[in-house]
């Protein structure tokens, strides 16, 4: 059975995509896929994802020059979410963080900034 075939896209027809630093492990992102973003990322070796937001696809770094190759994908047991494995340029956060997950939960529940910001988000993203 091929992976396209394996895999149970949602209602929406989307899976979600966990994203990892190749080298070191640390989860960079959460994102998601539709079956043509799996395609586009499987032939060209460049990450493509679905945006919920805009409704269309996006090439990771194609506007922020922050891209990501692909070194493996695997998925998990249920069929429902795929393991990225990838060489990261740059930062994955829009927010222009290496990782998304650059807050810490502390004390009562409180967020605080634990990453540094690799580059400026308002430079990269001006509309």
């Amino acid at each position: 059975m091929s992976l396209l075939d394996s895999l149970k896209f949602d209602d929406r027809g989307l899976v979600t995509a966990v994203v990892q630093d190749d080298a070191t492990g640390e989860v960079l992102m959460v994102a998601h896929m539709n079956r043509e973003a799996v395609e586009r990322t499987l032939e060209t070796g460049r990450v493509t994802y679905w945006s919920r937001s805009r409704q269309e696809l996006w090439v990771k770094g194609a506007t922020s020059g922050q891209t990501q190759a692909l070194c493996s994908m695997a998925v998990d047991c249920d069929g429902d979410a795929l393991l990225l494995r990838v060489v990261q340029v740059g930062g994955a956060c829009h927010e222009g963080y290496r990782t998304c997950f650059f807050r810490r939960v502390g004390p009562a529940g409180a967020l605080e900034v634990v990453g540094e910001r690799v580059f400026d988000p308002r430079a990269v993203y001006r509309k």
